[in-house]
């Protein structure tokens, strides 16, 4: 082939004929809006379940959904009709745009309508109306929803969150406030004990983001303070739907302490119950294992030397209001007195294996085992046949050490404590894990990254900064729930109703670049990669349980590479530990979700996105905006980068469910181009003289451009308050690209953090990495091709797409020089495949397909299956991996998902 240059990209690019658009169009299996059969532009969304049950006891279900550009006008209301044809209300609001101002993607919530269904659609028209509207009032001290059938009233200060939640004017809880239990130091077998000190969380802001009709959020911001200290930041958003019993919590703490002596003992959220009834009219239930539940009434009557009546204690065990005592067995009646009342549970999980259950009567008196499992649902319910409140937390054995407990159910007010730690759990330790092991210059910590692939630097191994954010459900209920009520209201805490998109509609509007279609298994070698696919998903599934891959901190991520040696993840050697979003698994998950439609994809996809944008990632300080890489502590590498925080892995979880939280974390990236003034991510391999300049900031095309880009196209789309900025940014950094000598292959440029351009080098340069476009590079310069017309920069980007897997030959008969030692082919032969479809070049796409296939990674002829450890090498017998098990993984998936898209036409056999 000979060799490509940018002018002959652009002249082919333009003067392609409409036959061959015709072809590949096919090819991609995008179907013409004319086409028989083929739906139009402007056809329904086709909406549904995530899992199969609908709505159930959740309040309510917000979701996203992408359409083509130029379809619906900004202002475009759209209406939701259930598979019978019944309007559901539905409160809808743009998300995202089309640089045209058409809409990209909208947020849809619905609320509870009385009405269940499995299947919708949404299209342009006028909303059902809802009879129970949702109504947000405000005054200079509080913030009232009322969704219709529960009223809340949050405060604008002090330490109460939540004042009080009233049901048909009765007070079902009061005082939602937080807890935080700090020790200062951590005894290590040392004689002595530790103090514990309690903080409590403090209002500093409140702000109401939606009021309404169907759905309104109200974020409560604030540190958590004793005497003169405050710290621990939190930010709470409290969401309510109209016609709704419940209301969801999502908790995000920001740590901000000492490592070496702010450890946190306990973390949680409180309520107090009003307790009107009788004792044995109030009830406790606790959820164990699957759809196991402690039922006992605080006094209870069953069980007794005398029997009160079978109708008696049958009424209790339900929850209802018993009779009148005096129409009881008198041999019970009269000796009432006797019987203990039982105020006091905790069930506590400190491991993803194992929880206690336990009960007392009173503070002071000795604890009474009651039970006990492996795995509890994290959900319970404290009050009487007058109402009460049910209380779960999402993930309460994957985030353990957690723990639920219940105080004072014998008095007039119960106090509920949710915690995020637990406070019988061993204390909160971020300290860096070891001594730095004599790296105290760059060239001992290059040596170090040598051996154990850990990039070391005194200092840089902080938590400072990192955050954490959980989910919480709260019901009022007018009377103690039926046990059908509380397994639907526990369901609905462990796996929140989710509405989605079908793939079909996913594809169709083109949104991520285009760079995924919906499966396809047509044909054997398509149905081979997608077996391929599985097969991966499920391994990694499979090794997160397996390896217990859970914890507060750890939940959600992955491990980076395998010991065979040792049968097991290399967990406790530095760099090939923790993975980070090491080869972008977050997009991996992500696109194969969006072209699947699998729950479990999404649920796993989901837990990573919450995991890698708090923990992985600094939320303040310095290092604000970048993220850290793979280790054995999520936190403990030097190298702070572009490239883990970036909004690339952020995108499709916040398209897809409007979350606010994921929305707040993009959003504070806009900036992040000023982190290159604190931090050089090359200080310890540079060979020239640099200090970071406001003028002159050495940022690489790669990782960091790609994480910055990231950023700003999404604030862009979302009409964000530096949108401006953003698109500014966007395009003068895609033009100062695109006029570098050798484009993308330069690698790097200097940067002005006032004009938002690269400088344009006088001489051509030759810095290309395997990892440049491993981190969100190749999906955000699709879609930035799609959204701005700037025939320069996709030049320079086919090019470098063209050249990377060329032969060393061609890469220097183009550019002078060749690319040296290069790996991850297979990952890139999905640039091989996008620039064979922006070209329609059948050499080209023939070349990608044998790079996927026959070069480095995943390869076909390796043997796909998994392979049984037993004996004393495994931690446990039975254990599997696969014959290759590094995080390459993401790439082959990434490859495959883009390639099958892009060119699956031409696909061998």
């Amino acid at each position: 082939m000979p060799p490509v240059t940018r002018r002959s990209l652009l002249k082919a690019a333009a003067t392609a004929g409409v036959a061959a658009q015709f072809s590949w169009a096919l090819g991609r299996g995008e179907a013409r809006a004319d086409a028989p059969g083929a739906p139009a532009a402007d056809a329904p969304a086709d909406i549904r379940w995530l899992e199969d049950g609908g709505l159930g006891a959740a309040p309510g279900s917000t979701f996203g959904v992408p359409w083509p550009k130029g379809v619906h006008d900004a202002g475009t209301t759209f209406a939701l009709v259930a598979g019978d044809g019944t309007g559901v209300p539905v409160q809808s609001w743009p998300t995202a745009y089309w640089p045209d101002g058409s809409l990209k993607w909208t947020a849809h919530a619905v609320g509870f309508w009385g009405a269940d269904a499995e299947r919708f659609t949404l299209a342009a028209g006028t909303p059902a109306t809802y009879e129970k509207k949702l109504t947000v009032a405000r005054t200079g001290r509080e913030v009232t929803v009322d969704t219709g059938v529960i009223t809340a009233v949050i405060g604008k200060g002090g330490e109460r969150l939540v004042r009080s939640v009233t049901r048909g004017g009765r007070e079902i809880a009061t005082d939602g406030r937080l807890v935080l239990l700090r020790q200062g130091d951590v005894d290590d077998g040392d004689s002595g004990s530790a103090k514990w000190e309690r903080f409590d969380g403090e209002i500093a802001d409140v702000r109401v983001e939606q009021d309404g009709p169907v759905r309104a959020v109200v974020r409560v911001d604030g540190k958590h303070r004793r005497g003169r200290r405050s710290w621990l930041p939190f930010s709470v958003r409290l969401y309510f739907y109209a016609g709704a019993e419940s209301f969801r919590m999502v908790h995000t703490i920001t740590y901000d302490g000492d490592q070496e002596k702010d450890f946190v003992r306990g973390l949680g959220v409180r309520f107090t119950v009003p307790m009107r009834d009788a004792a044995y009219d109030r009830h406790i239930r606790i959820a164990g294992e699957g759809k196991g539940f402690l039922t006992e009434a605080v006094k209870g009557i069953t069980g007794l030397r005398r029997d009160p009546g079978a109708a008696v204690r049958a009424a209790q065990v339900k929850g209802e209001k018993l009779p009148d005592p005096a129409t009881w067995d008198q041999r019970v009646t009269s000796r009432l007195q006797y019987i203990p009342t039982w105020g006091d549970y905790t069930l506590a999980q400190l491991s993803a294996d194992g929880f206690t259950l336990r009960k007392r009567t009173e503070k002071g008196r000795g604890w009474i085992a009651a039970g006990g499992g492996g795995r509890a649902g994290g959900f319970g319910y404290v009050g009487g046949v007058s109402g009460g409140l049910s209380f779960g937390l999402r993930d309460f054995w994957e985030k353990h050490p957690a723990q639920l407990d219940i105080r004072g159910a014998a008095s007039d007010a119960a106090e509920v404590t949710l915690w995020l730690w637990s406070p019988e759990a061993p204390p909160m330790d971020l300290r860096f894990y070891h001594d730095g092991l004599g790296q105290d210059t760059y060239p001992e910590q290059l040596e170090g990254l040598n051996i154990t692939y850990e990039d070391h630097e005194p200092g840089f191994g902080t938590p400072y900064g990192i955050a954490r954010t959980s989910e919480l459900m709260f019901w009022a209920n007018a009377a103690t729930p039926s046990a059908a009520a509380l397994v639907a209201q526990s369901a609905a805490v462990r796996t929140p109703p989710q509405l989605v998109a079908a793939p079909e509609h996913l594809s169709r509007a083109k949104v991520f670049g285009g760079l995924f279609a919906p499966v396809d298994r047509s044909t054997p070698a398509k149905a081979e990669i997608e077996d391929h696919l599985d097969f991966l998903f499920t391994y990694y599934k499979g090794q997160a349980e397996q390896r217990r891959w859970y914890g507060f901190w750890d939940y959600g991520d992955i491990m980076h590479t395998y010991d065979e040696d040792r049968h097991q993840w290399r967990y406790d050697v530095g760099g090939y530990a923790w993975d980070n979003s090491e080869l972008s698994p977050d997009l991996w998950l992500w696109y194969a979700y969006l072209r699947s439609g699998r729950a479990d994809i999404f649920r796993f996809a989901e837990a990573m996105t919450r995991h890698t944008g708090e923990v992985d990632a600094y939320h303040l300080g310095e290092w604000a905006g970048l993220g850290t890489r793979h280790g054995v502590q999520h936190f403990a590498d030097s190298a702070k980068q572009q490239r883990i925080s970036t909004a690339v892995y952020r995108r499709p979880y916040y398209f897809l469910t409007a979350d606010e939280r994921v929305g707040d974390l993009m959003h504070a990236l806009v900036d992040s181009d000023e982190t290159f003034l604190a931090l050089d991510p090359l200080r310890k391999i540079r060979t020239e003289p640099y200090e970071p300049d406001r003028h002159a900031l050495s940022i690489g095309f790669g990782t960091d451009w790609s994480g910055l880009a990231g950023a700003w196209l999404t604030e862009w789309e979302r009409r964000g308050p530096k949108a401006r900025k953003a698109e500014a940014r966007l395009r003068s950094t895609m033009r100062t690209i695109a006029a570098q000598p050798n484009g993308f292959v330069q690698g790097s440029g200097l940067y002005d953090l006032d004009t938002g351009e690269f400088a344009v080098a006088a001489e051509p340069a030759v810095n290309v990495s395997h990892l440049s476009a491993m981190f969100g590079l190749v999906e955000m310069c699709a879609e930035l091709i799609d959204l701005v017309d700037l025939p320069g920069f996709k030049a320079v980007w086919l090019d470098y797409c063209r050249y990377f897997n060329a032969t060393k030959a061609e890469q220097k008969e183009r550019y002078g020089k060749d690319f040296g030692s290069l790996l991850l082919f297979q990952g890139h032969s999905r640039q091989d495949a996008y620039a064979a479809a922006q070209l329609r070049d059948d050499e080209l796409a023939a070349r990608a397909w044998k790079k996927f296939h026959d070069s480095d990674g995943y390869t076909r002829a390796m043997k796909w299956e998994r392979t049984r450890i037993e004996g004393p090498a495994a931690l446990e017998p039975g254990h599997e991996h696969p014959r290759v098990s590094t995080n390459e993984t993401a790439l082959f998936g990434l490859a495959a998902i883009q390639n099958l898209a892009l060119i699956g036409d031409k696909l061998p056999g």
